[in-house]
């Protein structure tokens, strides 16, 4: 039908005689070049926004409101699967019979305190030990946003699960613990409140609230100055790791009691609420989803060849293979060919759900699952890239220069160096240190010295880096969300950094 519209006019006239969600295929069909050329994606999704009186987010998600994704995050046992699921229970995400049989089962084995944890927690293994083993998902929606929340684990023996979750999101809550002792523990040298919020920021979570939970267990219950303490150090440490103190909001909660969640509480008083200063606009609160609520919604690269991560891989029956992941870049429609990296796999998107509802398109940010078609589930893993055939696909790199940053480590590293790095897309892969380019100042990116022998901690180096198995990475210009990576070496985060160049195969 828009194969005769061969003016703006009459496409325009056309669009505004369909109902919204063929309004929003015929704008996608058009931006994708099926129509119009794709340099006119951004002009044509606001066309479509116009018409349908629709926020420039929509995308087909809770009365029309803009999708963020979140993870939780902290150290272990800060109670982070008990803050997520109190607070998708108020928000109405699960209704309250639900909470009564996670209830029961709990009281049966003797974990009652762990009723709100099971609304994420599924796995049997997760519900014996009392803790979060892989990332789970689970939808809400505030006054302003249609929410994602990730609840990722805290134990370190999961990180690379925590990271996999990271890479899906564009806000995080990081969760510490107030009782004594318990944020002594997460903020030390090798706890993982300072490894998850170094990994958030080197991951690309730029915007991040802080969740200062169990604040009825402290000594006294409430206590004002206990609370003030571990602001205080908090916002010395989110400083050093790259984010603004100043736009990260500071919230006293109990995720058991549910105090501060929603609602402003009794038993804390004296809590004047927090405030946070950027130069896209001031915000001011005191609970926890005003906190999410005066988060800045994120762009989103529509304009860019697809790139979608898969993150879980699924064999449905009476389906087929569907692979679930994070829309990074451009627009993904049913009937699209694809190309799946590093193992050069031709498919075809059957249909696209979120949320388990079906999708016209699927937009940057949407956490989606993808119908293949002829795919088996052992051929593809987390971790992998999924792209358009006919646009830019997907290639394993054959090696990539990057800069990075030593953060920890004891000893001196040299070419030959072989530690794992978490790339952006959620893959983990041993990469070898090919060569030491460059050694660089930190702050200026000057040059301070050619082919070092060596680099050490506090040193920045531009480094030559060969994967030891396939993998599809990116340069930071081109695709910034698959440019980025963290190095992890003796159960510790070593280095951070982004991908300049890369060599395709």
């Amino acid at each position: 039908f828009f194969s005769i519209c061969t003016s703006h006019h009459l496409t325009m006239w056309c669009i505004g005689r369909q109902t919204p969600e063929e309004r929003r295929r015929a704008i996608v069909e058009k931006a994708l070049g099926k129509i119009g050329g794709p340099s006119q994606v951004t002009l044509l999704l606001n066309e479509y926004h116009q018409l349908t009186g629709t926020n420039a987010e929509e995308e087909g998600k809770a009365k029309g409101k803009i999708h963020l994704n979140v993870a939780i995050i902290g150290h272990v046992d800060s109670g982070k699967s008990t803050l997520a699921g109190h607070l998708i229970y108020k928000c109405g995400g699960i209704d309250k019979r639900a909470i009564e049989k996670f209830e029961k089962e709990a009281l049966a084995m003797g974990k009652g305190s762990f009723k709100y944890a099971w609304v994420l927690d599924k796995l049997k293994a997760e519900r014996e030990r009392g803790i979060s083993i892989d990332f789970h998902m689970w939808k809400f929606v505030t006054n302003k946003y249609s929410i994602s929340l990730v609840d990722c684990p805290g134990h370190r023996d999961y990180i690379k699960n925590c990271i996999t979750g990271l890479t899906c999101c564009d806000a995080a809550i990081l969760t510490v613990a107030s009782s004594t002792g318990e944020f002594e523990a997460g903020i030390s040298k090798n706890g993982q409140t300072r490894e998850h919020a170094l990994l958030a920021f080197t991951l690309g979570v730029k915007q991040l609230v802080v969740a200062v939970n169990k604040v009825d267990n402290t000594e006294p219950p409430y206590s004002k100055d206990r609370f003030n303490e571990i602001s205080k150090e908090v916002s010395q440490y989110v400083k050093k790791v790259g984010y603004n103190p100043r736009a990260v909001a500071i919230v006293p909660v109990s995720g058991w009691h549910g105090d501060n969640l929603i609602q402003p509480s009794r038993n804390l008083d004296w809590y004047t609420g927090w405030r946070v200063e950027r130069k896209e606009g001031n915000a001011a609160g005191k609970t926890l989803l005003e906190a999410l609520d005066s988060l800045l919604p994120p762009q989103r690269p529509t304009d860019k060849p697809l790139r979608m991560n898969i993150s879980n891989v699924y064999s449905v029956s009476g389906i087929g293979t569907v692979a679930c992941g994070r829309i990074e870049t451009g627009i993904l429609t049913p009937g699209t060919i694809l190309t799946i990296g590093p193992q050069n796999i031709t498919t075809e998107a059957i249909t696209i759900e979120m949320h388990h509802e079906a999708m016209a398109a699927a937009l940057p940010g949407d956490l989606v699952g993808v119908h293949l078609k002829n795919v088996s589930p052992l051929e593809i893993r987390r971790g992998d890239t999924i792209g358009d055939s006919e646009n830019d696909p997907p290639r394993a790199a054959k090696q990539f220069t990057a800069q990075m940053i030593i953060l920890n480590h004891p000893g001196e590293l040299h070419a030959g160096y072989t530690p794992v790095f978490d790339f952006g897309n959620g893959a983990h892969i041993a990469c070898t240190f090919a060569v030491l380019k460059q050694k660089l100042d930190r702050r200026s990116g000057r040059v301070l010295e050619e082919n070092p022998k060596m680099v050490k901690s506090g040193d920045a180096a531009m480094v030559v880096v060969v994967p030891t198995k396939p993998v599809v990475v990116e340069t930071f210009k081109k695709y910034m969300p698959l440019a980025r990576f963290a190095v992890r070496d003796m159960r510790q985060t070593v280095a951070v950094g982004v991908i300049k160049e890369v060599v395709k195969e």
